[in-house]
């Protein structure tokens, strides 16, 4: 897949700021500093769309973005991190919550993790709360980079026992900093979109 035209759509934090309910929608998700924007704005090919932060959790809307006309991207709020009060944090958990029930167009949410460590209990029961609503199965594990060819196969393995990902699910190593991996998800990423077309 090939990403000509990226747009933001929508910036909400209550439903009815959604955009229309009218394109299939990839979703990311992750904790707060695990470089979500950063890989956002590699795979849509444009260096300010989702805004990288300096200090984590800054990211306290969903974000839609209209991609190519055909689908939408949408940017979860980061989750986990510590200097967030627990009622700030319940906030972003009911907004979460309420777009991944209500959201007929969402077909898959891909989770990213930190290659560098074994995915954190909120990790888990994220993965656990998609697994529930059968958007699972799609891992982006990021900072690849960082990791030699040895400790990535071994951080993989932890990563899907962890999580108590199924056979078939897919993690795809990913480095925004060396751009690797992308095209990988970019690819995983269309076939979802031409399947839900199909409807298949």
């Amino acid at each position: 897949m090939v990403i000509k035209k990226a747009e933001l759509a929508a910036v909400a934090v209550k439903t009815e700021q959604y955009p229309e309910d009218n394109l299939p929608e990839i979703a990311f998700a992750g904790r707060s500093n695990v470089g979500k924007s950063s890989l956002l704005n590699l795979l849509v090919n444009r260096r300010g769309l989702a805004r990288v932060s300096g200090s984590p959790g800054k990211t306290r809307t969903i974000n839609f973005y209209d991609i190519n006309g055909e689908f939408r991207i949408v940017d979860l709020p980061g989750y986990g991190y510590a200097k967030v009060s627990k009622e700030e944090a319940g906030k972003w958990g009911g907004m979460v919550e309420a777009y991944l029930q209500g959201r007929k167009g969402l077909i898959k949410v891909v989770q990213l993790v930190d290659i560098r460590h074994a995915p954190s209990k909120q990790d888990v029961q994220m993965y656990d709360y998609l697994k529930y609503y059968k958007l699972d199965g799609l891992v982006a594990a990021t900072k690849a980079d960082k990791v030699s060819a040895s400790e990535l196969k071994k951080s993989l393995l932890v990563i899907r026992k962890t999580l108590g990902m199924s056979a078939e699910s897919r993690i795809i190593p990913v480095s925004a900093l060396k751009k690797t991996g992308c095209e990988d998800l970019l690819l995983e990423i269309g076939l979802l979109i031409e399947k839900q077309h199909k409807g298949v």
